[in-house]
């Protein structure tokens, strides 16, 4: 059975990738504080932003695995605060990079020498990827680094049959949106509208992208948008 690793899968992004491809009858594992509400799903309890307690899951995780095993491996937890460039704290900024970035490379050290041919690596990113707008300092600068990772990891990888890419949600109903917004009625609609559609994108939008995407070679290295033809400002 074809493996599906993913982060952050008790909520959201991470949840509707979760239920793709368990429905497809893949063995899906999530690491994250949360369980996952699917109870098929394989719960490793590791909060991403302690490095210790992530190496602990890990060791566990690794044992699950035969080198040369195919699966997916999809870094989704992130965590995106208002804050500003100049009132940006350096622990503020560290705990951020902790789970945005430093959390998907000790996954990738952990898991990536057990990979084989076929499998795949697949970045959550953002709209905040490639752009910034006011008041999401930390989010941007993980991002922004985060595509870097991606990109070093097609570099690298490249000649082991292991494709990975980049995909970057606009805005998508989720709980994070939903708390960050106050779960207001009038800021949802007018974020909404900022798209070409004028609605926010689905989860499961960005869950079937990440099953196409899992399965083309083609995209490798790839940074893919997804938010419906946002409006810029």
């Amino acid at each position: 059975m074809t493996s599906l690793i993913v982060t952050g899968a008790s909520s959201g992004i991470g949840l509707a990738i979760a239920r793709r491809f368990m429905a497809e009858g893949w063995r899906v594992i999530n690491l994250s504080r949360r369980p996952c509400p699917e109870p098929q799903v394989e719960h490793l309890s590791a909060d991403l932003q302690d490095p210790e307690c992530l190496e602990r899951a890990l060791a566990g995780l690794a044992g699950r695995f035969a080198q040369g095993s195919q699966f997916c491996l999809v870094h989704n937890a992130a965590r995106l605060e208002p804050d500003r460039i100049d009132d940006l704290p350096d622990a503020k900024l560290r705990s951020v990079i902790e789970l945005n970035l430093l959390a998907p490379n000790r996954i990738n050290q952990a898991l990536i020498p057990l990979m084989g041919a076929g499998s795949s690596i697949l970045y959550i990113g953002s709209t905040l990827a490639e752009k910034a707008v006011p008041g999401t300092a930390s989010y941007t600068i993980a991002k922004h680094a985060l595509v870097g990772m991606m990109r070093a990891t097609c570099q690298d990888l490249a000649g082991r049959r292991i494709h990975t890419c980049m995909l970057c949600p606009g805005f998508t109903d989720t709980p994070q949106l939903r708390a960050l917004l106050g779960d207001d009625p009038e800021r949802l609609r007018a974020i909404a509208a900022m798209n070409a559609f004028g609605r926010l994108v689905a989860p499961e939008e960005i869950a079937e992208l990440a099953w196409v995407a899992a399965h083309s070679p083609v995209l490798n290295g790839a940074l893919i948008h997804a938010n419906l033809g946002q409006s810029e400002r």
